[in-house]
């Protein structure tokens, strides 16, 4: 039993380091193995998703998962990743942060049953009660400058224009005691994260090594980092993210984001963020190869992930609103539903609110997709009219200069935007 999590890792594509030995050690008895989150904003994102299923699978095959929020670690800021040096943020936010990660961490692990519950704990605990005296003298006379140097999230920073600061530089030598700390109170021999953790990750299996010789047998593990379309890292304080929190990102637009992923992400994302099996996964591929058109592998994707993170009667408002949004005939749609049902699909919609005296001296078509958010500009919301890709209430609008009125009001409550195939704005009055 405690043999299938790297076999289960290895066939989901989840293994991209790890150290020699860590697969015998997981196969002897149960572990104890942990991964960070730092507390940068108040809610996790689809990036932070995945360490989080690593975490679920990693107790599903026997082993007890930690899960550590970086009160601490947060207010000096990892480096990894980044171009310039994170925005430190004051006490109280960051207590808010760690607030609400914590209670979303809550929602994915038991941590109640069983010799194997997880734990969640904060490094603010113990990196606290550090002095600058106690951490030079007993922590950092274990770390060598030359050493420390060449890690990549060092090194990368170091050749650009920005340079590192001391503050974020000794962050891998934080990361590094946390590991130590837990294998010392906790017994705790594997960390895990993304692939860009691997030097603070090596950092801390060399600390755990020359301060425990021998016994301090510990391991570590990567996984890939996933990035968003344009190639950059999701990050709490990174724009366009998708969001766990319903309240910055609904359940329907997170369903939607993955029923948007191309053919070629959907096998990936099914193998790194479901808890489907290899054979239920491969008869989708199989299925879907027969008939592409049909989306059957984004569709599974986002009945799952959307489940497993909002719930099964947010996917089912997700479903309906989606289907009511892309009705080619939105009358029809709508026909025969009540004022609570429509409410219903309309909250689970991207939208803004307007006002009905808008409506009734005329607003601007730009203005309604400036303030829509499909364009940040007239100009750009012109080009989009003239391009033939912008639509309201599903019919092509070819004038820029005329307005919206009451008389686009569907059901006298909404009017729908759109551009393109899949960007949808309901303006909704109040």
């Amino acid at each position: 039993m405690f043999s299938d999590f790297i076999e289960e890792l290895s066939w989901r594509g989840l293994i991209q380091h790890k150290i020699d030995g860590l697969e015998e050690r997981l196969s002897e008895k149960m572990a104890v193995g942990y991964i960070g989150f730092d507390p940068t904003a108040n809610s996790l994102h689809v990036g932070s998703l995945l360490p989080i299923m690593v975490l679920v699978r990693f107790q599903r095959a026997g082993h007890k998962p930690i899960a550590i929020v970086g009160g601490g670690t947060g207010m000096i800021g990892d480096p990894s990743g980044k171009t310039a040096e994170r925005q430190l943020l004051d006490s109280q936010t960051l207590q808010k942060n760690v607030e609400g990660l914590k209670n979303q961490l809550y929602k994915y692990l038991d941590f109640e049953n069983g010799e194997n519950k997880a734990e969640l704990l904060n490094n603010i605990d113990w990196l606290g009660k550090l002095s600058m005296i106690d951490f030079l003298r007993d922590v950092g006379k274990y770390f060598r400058v030359n050493v420390m140097l060449t890690k990549d999230s060092v090194k990368k920073r170091i050749e650009s224009e920005v340079g590192i600061s001391f503050t974020e530089f000794t962050y891998q030598i934080l990361q590094a005691y946390d590991f130590e700390y837990l294998y010392r109170t906790k017994n705790c021999i594997l960390q895990m994260g993304a692939t860009d953790q691997w030097g603070n990750i090596t950092a801390g299996t060399d600390y755990i090594r020359y301060k425990h010789g021998s016994e301090g047998r510990v391991f570590g593990l990567t996984f890939p980092l996933v990035t968003k379309a344009d190639g950059t890292k999701f990050g709490k304080s990174e724009k366009g993210n998708v969001w766990l929190d319903p309240n910055l990102t609904t359940p329907y637009q997170f369903y939607q984001f993955w029923l948007r992923c191309d053919d070629n992400t959907a096998p990936k994302f099914l193998r790194y963020y479901t808890l489907l099996d290899k054979q239920k996964i491969e008869q989708l591929e199989q299925e879907h190869a027969q008939a592409p058109h049909l989306r059957i592998l984004q569709h599974a994707l986002a009945d799952e992930i959307t489940t497993f993170v909002h719930g099964k009667d947010a996917l089912n408002l997700a479903r309906k609103t989606t289907k009511a949004l892309f009705s080619k005939n939105l009358e029809e749609a709508f026909a025969g539903l009540s004022d609570e049902e429509i409410n219903l699909i309309l909250s689970g919609a991207d939208s803004i609110t307007i006002s009905r005296e808008q409506l009734q001296t005329g607003l601007s078509i730009l203005d309604a997709i400036v303030l829509s958010g499909l364009k940040q500009s007239k100009g750009d919301a012109r080009k989009l009219i003239q391009s033939n890709g912008f639509s309201v209430n599903k019919l092509k609008w070819t004038q820029p200069n005329d307005v919206l009125t009451e008389k686009h009001l569907l059901q006298n409550k909404f009017i729908m935007l759109q551009s393109g195939k899949s960007d949808i704005v309901v303006l909704k009055t109040e």
